[in-house]
């Protein structure tokens, strides 16, 4: 259990930008008593848009996270209907559910790392539309769901489809994940469920987008002849590959390598971007307006 000490709650806030709203918002933390570890800024003149991210000791606040809304909700409002906030507890530990198709590497990583406690997340289950990472995720003591989908060539591609991705959602919504981690799905989620998991839904493109969007852009990559590859994290909308990004990578190549040299070693470069934007989100470090991020590290 986390020491009463490091437990945490996390004020996160975004509103058009004016004076004051720095020293209302430490005024309010002040009046309650309110013990900042971590205070980030940021202001973005050209949207006049400002973003904040603000981290109390909760033992130091004399109230629990849900009066902590309550009563944060009352500033927030000051600042008008435009504003956005939340207001997490460390002490509720988030959760994640990850989709796969054949592709192991983010999986194996993604595992790994909250195996040995370096991402604070409880992955509640794995969806994937083959069978062959079952043994993975329940080597890892994780439930395995196995969903199929149809084949290019089933007559009623577009309708199975359809009904599988409605078990997928069933499955996916019983959780209430904080977190829906395409980890090499391969499956691109339709519009509706784009809207539903906004916010939420998180996926790891094998590409530097806005370059080589779509399907296999590592070959994409090796016939226009770059000299850099790479990897973007983004949310998922229904605009695909055009989510808002949370974090990109990059990794030299140059003429010797092959196509299969760069899908090779940018998977390295994917398990790093995917693991970094899954941390920073569920931290609560990224803030979304419109189309971009704005990451608060």
């Amino acid at each position: 259990m986390e020491p009463a000490t490091s437990r945490r709650y996390v004020i996160t806030f975004s509103c058009p930008d004016r004076t004051g709203i720095v020293a209302r918002i430490a005024g309010f933390l002040a009046d309650a008593g309110a013990w900042i570890v971590e205070a980030a800024y940021h202001a973005d003149a050209d949207q006049n848009w400002f973003f904040t991210r603000q981290v109390v000791r909760a033992d130091s606040v004399p109230f629990d996270a849900d009066e902590l809304r309550g009563r944060f909700a009352e500033v927030a409002a000051e600042f008008g209907p435009e504003a956005t906030w939340r207001v997490t507890d460390t002490g509720e530990k988030k959760r994640a559910v990850l989709l796969v198709t054949r592709e192991p590497h983010c999986l194996h990583d993604l595992l790994g790392r909250v195996s040995a406690g370096e991402l604070p997340v409880d992955i509640t289950s794995v969806i994937g539309n083959h069978e062959a990472l079952r043994d993975v995720v329940t080597a890892h003591r994780v439930p395995f769901h196995h969903v199929p989908f149809p084949g290019p060539r089933d007559e009623r591609r577009e309708s199975l489809k359809l009904e599988a991705f409605e078990e997928v959602r069933k499955l996916v919504d019983e959780q209430e994940p904080d977190a829906i981690v395409l980890a090499r799905f391969m499956q691109v989620l339709p519009a509706h469920l784009c809207e539903q998991w906004r916010g939420r839904a998180i996926n790891i493109h094998h590409s530097f987008l806005p370059s080589f969007a779509g399907a296999r852009p590592y070959h994409q990559a090796h016939t226009r002849g770059v000299k850099l590859i790479g990897a973007t994290c983004h949310y998922v909308t229904a605009d695909l590959d055009a989510g808002p990004i949370i974090e990109q990578d990059v990794i030299r190549v140059d003429h010797s390598d092959t196509a299969s040299d760069m899908v090779r070693r940018g998977r390295d470069i994917e398990r790093l971007v995917l693991s970094r934007g899954l941390r920073w989100h569920l931290e609560d470090r990224v803030l979304v307006h419109g189309n971009k991020t704005v990451v608060l590290r």
